[in-house]
């Protein structure tokens, strides 16, 4: 059985079949689906699709995009959906210096405020990482925070790094493309304990459905390429990005 550990049910594309698709998907092999949020109106969608299905979870936290738009004034809504029992991250947080949709200087402010946060209530963090390696890396370092790298596209030495500083890294459909080389040698260097898989469904399908919409279905693509890579069976290989998930966001059973 495989666990998602990143995708966003609350984008608009799922509108028309969201709920028929995500029934669907303890049939399919998914287990455990995480729904990351983008701000607080996503958080509180994503936790009303964690309510409704058992197999779901969810996070709250402010994107890099949206920081631009956070209000610290909204601290104490923020800490009400943290403290709810199947609310298991802070995230997806973190830096965008790609698309630079916020200043870069706020897109900073509002990740240490949310590390800060994270600190204060004991959740790991979700962290998104787009060309900003560096500031990403060393705000990570101070902030005393474990969790995961999602969608990752560091080098292998930062992903060692992070490792050794307690973080997990996971991988979407994107190391299933031709040009994912840099991506594999990552797999193959790090602890086997340490690596987890998603969808970052609607986005990023994998190879045979690039350019469609995508959706947790099609983890098992991400998971048997890694299996590739790993020289591991397929089975044992969910069983263990499952495992990995469970342990990074303190789900049991």
């Amino acid at each position: 059985m495989l666990f998602d550990s990143h995708a966003h049910y609350d984008d608009p594309r799922f509108d028309r079949d969201r709920h028929a698709l995500l029934a669907s998907m303890p049939e399919q092999g998914v287990s455990n689906i995480l729904c990351c949020a983008a701000n607080l109106n996503s958080a509180e969608a994503c936790i009303a699709l964690a309510e409704r299905y058992d197999f779901i979870y969810a996070s709250a936290g402010v994107h890099p995009h949206d920081a631009k738009d956070f209000d610290p004034a909204e601290g104490e809504r923020f800490r009400r959906l943290l403290s709810h029992p199947k609310c298991v991250a802070l995230g997806e947080i973190g830096l965008d210096y790609n698309r630079n949709l916020s200043p870069k200087e706020l897109q900073k402010a509002v990740f240490a405020y949310q590390l800060a946060l994270a600190r204060e209530c004991k959740k790991p963090v979700i962290v998104h990482d787009r060309d900003a390696h560096a500031d990403t890396l060393d705000m990570l370092r101070a902030s005393g925070c474990v969790g995961v790298l999602h969608c990752y596209s560091g080098s292998v030495e930062m992903a060692r790094e992070l490792v050794e500083m307690g973080f997990y890294i996971s991988f979407a459909g994107v190391i299933t493309f031709d040009n994912a080389r840099r991506s594999h040698e990552v797999i193959r260097a790090l602890p086997t304990d340490r690596l987890m898989i998603e969808t970052d469904a609607p986005y990023l399908a994998p190879v045979p459905h690039r350019g469609q919409r995508n959706d947790s279905r099609y983890v098992r693509h991400t998971c048997e390429k890694m299996a590739e890579v790993l020289g591991l069976p397929v089975e044992q290989t969910a069983r263990l990005t499952s495992d990995n998930a469970k342990r990074c966001f303190g789900i049991t059973g």
